[in-house]
């Protein structure tokens, strides 16, 4: 029982890692419910979307390409000059 304390700071930071990580899976669920309804896409299933998004002309297309990169972009190059060149 020498560790008892560290299995209950260790028990403590799953518990807060597993609800970050729901919230982030939620913000995200949210999100693309959005963007669903916005455009006008009624099934989910990824066939119905690739269809919808090919009947899309370039403009809207254009508009749905960025908001995804915008949200679902990776953040680990935002401060390095690795991804400086491809932006």
């Amino acid at each position: 029982m020498k560790n008892s304390g560290v299995k209950g700071a260790l028990g403590a930071l799953a518990v807060v890692a597993v609800a970050f990580a729901a919230k982030k899976m939620i913000d995200r669920k949210r999100f693309m419910k959005g963007i669903f309804e916005e455009y006008g896409i009624k099934s989910r299933s990824p066939f119905d979307v690739a269809d919808t998004i090919r009947e899309m002309d370039d403009e809207k297309y254009a508009e749905l390409k960025n908001k995804l990169k915008e949200k679902f972009s990776s953040r680990c190059c935002e401060n390095s000059k690795c991804c400086a060149s491809e932006a």
